[in-house]
């Protein structure tokens, strides 16, 4: 449209000056142009019918995994000389093999299609729309149409494989796990000695203790271990999570995956709340399916902040009494009450605070001022988890510039060890 009404004020001007100055010459320069606006627009395409149909390979990857995408036009209408497609995708997605943008001419019923590759950030992404541009060869009067399609794409966090988790909260739920239960019962690990019960088997008889005690037998009672209520919480706010440009919150989703997937294999009961720029909330669940439900929803997320985002709101109606509830948090100075208060409420914490003083001091450059201020917020930070390991809470600092398995490895398997010990 623009060019056709820039030819047509061109001429307009030419005939103009032409007849004003009586110049044939100048009339004569008219002409070409007038011939060239007036075959665009006897050419150009009443109507255009095109269907577009998008097929991916899949809808769900690995971030960093390629998607393939194919593109079928199919023109439902009257013949075209030149259509323009190209695939408008979302910011985060990157074309690494063939072009979401593909020029073609289309007859009558005819096809065509394309394919060409892309991958992209941890995140979704929905493909919604495609541009159409039809025109003809000399380009007069093209006409340009959004058209509607389908496709959706989930770029999933990694999942980390972790050995084990070793947890202890105050409650279990009745199905067999690998949770210690704090009871007596069919178990593995010894519990405690109880006298001696009609059906209890001969290898559960204490002998040693029943020799001392010649007028009673005993028996050896084992821990139960069954299934607990596990919540996971993440911590999304900004003010917490980015340092000039550089995020946190990456490392804190992996976290989250690895600990989901390994309390899920585990059989216990999983959920998930978010608390950045809103609240989201996984309901929690069993198995495969559930570990879906919780990387999808990882995949949407992202950090931000809450209009009033001061200290880490945790609704305690969402996670049942005395469970297990899991902070993954940089975590603030506002943070201590709520922990706290969850705390004295009889929740079994566990913090993995991703260390954003390391974090933040990787992207400064080195002056003296800078040490000096690395110091003291190193130390602000060491009386926050000291204060938080002296109300019983378990705290994981993890430096980032450590794997996160390691970092797993090291702090939260060797804990049944030392309660082994203790016992």
């Amino acid at each position: 449209m623009r060019r056709a009404l820039f030819l047509a004020a061109l001429i307009y001007l030419l005939l103009l000056a032409g007849l004003v100055f009586a110049n044939r010459a100048v009339l004569a320069l008219a002409l070409p142009l007038l011939t060239y606006l007036l075959m665009g627009l006897w050419r150009a395409p009443a109507g255009a019918d095109l269907e577009i149909v998008r097929t991916l390979s899949g809808e769900r990857f690995q971030a960093g995994e390629e998607a393939e995408a194919t593109l079928t036009l199919t023109n439902r209408g009257p013949a075209l000389e030149i259509v323009q497609c190209e695939d408008l995708l979302p910011p985060g997605l990157e074309v690494t093999a063939g072009s979401p943008f593909h020029l073609t001419s289309l007859a009558t019923g005819q096809s065509t299609r394309w394919t060409y590759r892309l991958r992209g950030r941890r995140g979704y992404y929905a493909l919604s729309q495609v541009r159409l541009t039809v025109g003809e060869t000399f380009g007069i009067l093209p006409v340009e149409n959004l058209a509607p399609t389908e496709g959706q794409l989930f770029f999933l966090p990694p999942v980390l494989r972790l050995r084990r988790v070793d947890v202890r909260p105050r409650r279990t739920r009745v199905y067999s796990g690998t949770i210690p239960a704090r009871q007596g019962g069919t178990g593995v690990e010894f519990f405690d000695v109880r006298e001696y019960q009609t059906g209890d088997s001969p290898r559960q008889i204490n002998w040693r203790l029943t020799a001392r005690h010649p007028e009673s037998m005993f028996s050896n009672q084992y821990e139960q271990e069954r299934v607990v209520d596990i919540g996971i919480i993440l911590d999304g706010r900004q003010r917490t999570n980015d340092f000039g440009g550089r995020s946190l919150f990456e490392h804190s989703v992996l976290a989250v995956a690895a600990l989901a997937e390994t309390f899920l294999e585990a059989g216990n009961r999983v959920g998930l709340l978010y608390y950045g720029s809103h609240i989201h909330w996984t309901m929690p669940g069993y198995g495969k399916m559930q570990g879906e439900r919780i990387l999808h929803d990882l995949s949407r997320l992202s950090a931000g902040e809450a209009r009033a985002a001061q200290e880490l709101y945790i609704p305690r109606r969402l996670f049942p009494a005395f469970s297990q509830l899991v902070v993954i948090s940089p975590l603030s100075k506002e943070d201590f009450t709520p922990l706290i208060e969850l705390r004295w409420r009889g929740y079994s914490l566990l913090v993995i605070s991703p260390d954003p003083v390391a974090f933040e001091c990787q992207g400064l450059a080195a002056a003296p001022e800078m040490e000096l201020a690395r110091r003291i917020v190193r130390l602000q930070r060491q009386i926050l988890l000291r204060r938080l390991r002296g109300a019983g809470i378990q705290v994981v600092d993890w430096d980032v510039a450590q794997p996160f398995e390691q970092v797993a490895r090291q702090a939260l398997e060797r804990r049944r060890l030392i309660l082994r010990g203790l016992r």
